[in-house]
């Protein structure tokens, strides 16, 4: 580490500069501090370089600490009397350091997915009377796939507990989706109502962090992009595809979000909100095809993985979705009688111990 330091400060203070001296000066809840003393051409200077504890504290991820850290670079400097914050370095994996510092916006650039998203099929179930071969294949191709990456288990109660609280208190998640909402749509109480139900469903699954899992994070239909045909998928942790799978059906996936770990369920109810909700806006009920899908996916998904513990966890994963796909922001085209249907799915599934599949439109009553 020391002579990547060496190696960083050369290239910011210029080829002259010398390290002095490089130590550890103490550590705290949050990180270690290191202090830094160089010889320039202006004379001796004193740096400390910090670091973030890597669990816990919400720094879990390494984009975690570089956001703490570009906030600190940010406003250090505008607060009077405040110490000023030189740079943010990152540690690259060859263990070179670079830095990234600075910047007043950032980006991302990705490959193109191409293909056809899940939201056309949807669709296309309001003019049908039942699934089809190929919706079937379909699903099966999802649960498959998710059974897989589902096999990929972590033990950490720490990333558990945060998936939970993320799914509550996340500015993306149920209670930063509720404050998007135009006045109106569903009084302040109601949100309430809702946020509470599931900070109380948080307690009941926090010993249930041994179903942490690798997870997809945003596996919504707008994210699955079903593309031309190409083999079937590899094993993947320890999971073997059904050969009657292996079809021409192959997707794609986008815009995986808010961390790789998490319960299944934040997968599960993703997708299959998505059911209920294209069913409540074409029939009012839960009916036909979309009935049909909400059953097979859970169903297949059961079988796939022996999780029927999945039933036991969705209620505050669909309360996040259900807030999303009520949103009038994201979806215009609801009427007012149809998100009340949505709230109420969303309040009983939070009232009943046991999500059941059954009862899916006593939920809207």
């Amino acid at each position: 580490m020391q002579q990547a330091i060496e190696a960083y400060l050369k290239e910011i203070f210029g080829p002259s500069v010398r390290l002095l001296e490089f130590k550890r000066l103490g550590s705290g809840v949050h990180g270690t501090g290191f202090l830094i003393e160089i010889e320039t051409e202006k004379g001796r200077k004193s740096y400390v370089l910090k670091d973030l504890a890597p669990e816990g504290l919400g720094h879990d991820y390494p984009s975690d600490r570089a956001a703490v850290f570009l906030l600190a670079h940010e406003t250090y400097g505008k607060l009077p009397k405040h110490v000023k914050a030189v740079d943010v370095i990152a540690l690259k994996e060859d263990g070179s350091m670079k830095s990234i510092g600075g910047g007043v916006d950032y980006f991302m650039l990705m490959e193109r997915g191409e293909g056809e998203n899940y939201f056309n099929d949807l669709a296309a179930f309001s003019e049908k009377n039942s699934l089809d071969d190929r919706d079937r294949e379909k699903i099966e191709a999802m649960t498959s796939y998710l059974a897989e990456i589902h096999t990929v288990k972590k033990d950490s109660k720490t990333l558990y507990w945060r998936k939970l609280r993320d799914t509550i208190g996340h500015g993306e998640c149920l209670m930063g989706v509720f404050d998007t909402y135009p006045d109106g749509t569903l009084s302040y109480e109601g949100m309430a109502e809702i946020e509470k139900k599931s900070i109380d469903w948080k307690s009941l699954l926090k010993p249930k962090y041994k179903r942490l899992s690798q997870i997809h994070g945003d596996f919504h239909p707008g994210n699955i992009w079903f593309t031309s045909p190409s083999p079937p998928l590899n094993k993947v942790g320890g999971v073997t595809p059904n050969s009657e799978l292996q079809t021409d059906i192959d997707f794609v996936l986008l815009d995986r979000s808010r961390g790789p770990w998490g319960d299944p369920a934040d997968d599960i109810t993703a997708l299959t909100i998505n059911y209920i909700f294209f069913s409540i806006k074409h029939h009012g009920s839960v009916r036909g095809p979309y009935l049909e899908g909400l059953t097979l996916f859970f169903d297949r998904y059961v079988t796939l993985t022996g999780d029927n513990e999945i039933y036991d966890v969705v209620a505050p994963f669909f309360a996040f979705r259900g807030a999303v796909v009520a949103n009038p922001i994201f979806y215009p085209e609801l009427t007012p009688e149809q998100r009340k249907l949505i709230f109420k799915f969303v309040n009983n599934v939070l009232d009943d111990e046991r999500f059941r599949i059954e009862k899916v439109n006593d939920y809207l009553t």
